[in-house]
């Protein structure tokens, strides 16, 4: 899947022309007879993309953990970002490939130039400014929410460094950037000592779902709130209908990290069973979320 999607982080765009004319530029090279360097220099970053793809996949085997357990070099140092490398490779292994039909004559010409038109456009429409605004994304303003959360904060009238708070169906650093201290984030690193305690509060929603308990235990990077009945989901904006029925949340392991207020996207059905007190709702024009304020009893 990494040699034919690439990854979320390493954006290569080359699945639907770049691929199948690397494919292509394979029967040219392997029907020249002669060992030219350009050849050579295909087959290498071929063979070298491919090995890349291979590597990213088996880092992640579960079967290397006892070595890595061993090693901390192994865990300590990401070696699948060697996968950061692709784009390069993929494109380097593209205007090689280009070249190898270019001499083709007039109809490898004809194809090379329409599939570089085609990426281009692809690449066009992948600008995030663009493909964003066709998803009917938030805006920076309407996202972040600064009046809103200003209201939010007004209306619970204390220091906010005497509180901390923790949110559902919106991401963590909406309340960090409006200045709230959370016990959420989204953080690479952090104390081990804290994601268990965390954990604590989350257990029984991440035993609703092994994705989830897989994500956090084995990844943890979103020290979220995580909600069996959400996923992961963390945009839950103002036009949803979305309800939280069965929420179970430790609400004394919350309290005992310093948690006070839940900033909810979405309401929460059995807020009360679960040791919380709805607030009051927070809404604004020029917000993209409606934010229900829990506190927890």
């Amino acid at each position: 899947m990494a040699y034919f999607y690439g990854h979320t982080h390493v954006i290569t765009l080359h699945t639907t022309l770049i691929l199948p004319l690397t494919f292509f530029a394979c029967l040219f090279a392997i029907r020249k007879s002669d060992r030219s360097p350009t050849t050579r220099l295909f087959w290498l970053l071929f063979i070298l993309n491919f090995v890349l793809s291979v590597w990213y996949a088996l880092w992640f085997y579960e079967g290397w953990n006892p070595l890595k357990e061993k090693i901390s070099f192994l865990a300590t140092f990401n070696f699948s970002r060697f996968h950061f490398m692709r784009p390069f490779i993929i494109y380097s292994l593209f205007a090689v490939g280009c070249w190898l039909i270019w001499q083709k004559g007039k109809l490898g010409k004809v194809l090379v130039s329409l599939v570089l038109i085609g990426q281009l456009y692809i690449g066009i429409g992948a600008n995030e400014e663009i493909r964003y605004r066709s998803y009917h994304s938030p805006s920076f303003k309407e996202f972040y929410a600064q009046q809103q959360f200003k209201e939010i904060a007004n209306y619970i009238g204390k220091p906010k460094a005497s509180y901390r708070v923790a949110s559902i169906g919106i991401h963590p650093a909406i309340a960090q950037f409006n200045g709230f201290y959370t016990l959420d984030t989204y953080n690479n690193y952090y104390s081990l000592t804290y994601k268990h305690a965390f954990r604590k509060i989350i257990a029984k929603e991440l035993n609703k779902s092994p994705e989830l308990k897989n994500y956090y235990d084995t990844w943890g990077n979103r020290c979220y709130l995580f909600s069996a009945e959400l996923g992961k989901n963390y945009e839950f904006r103002k036009d949803s209908t979305t309800v939280i029925q069965h929420l179970e949340l430790n609400i004394n392991a919350f309290k005992k990290l310093g948690g006070t207020y839940i900033l909810s996207a979405v309401p929460i059905a059995n807020a009360k069973d679960d040791g919380l007190k709805l607030e009051k709702t927070f809404d604004h024009k020029d917000s993209a979320w409606r934010i229900y304020l829990y506190r927890a009893l």
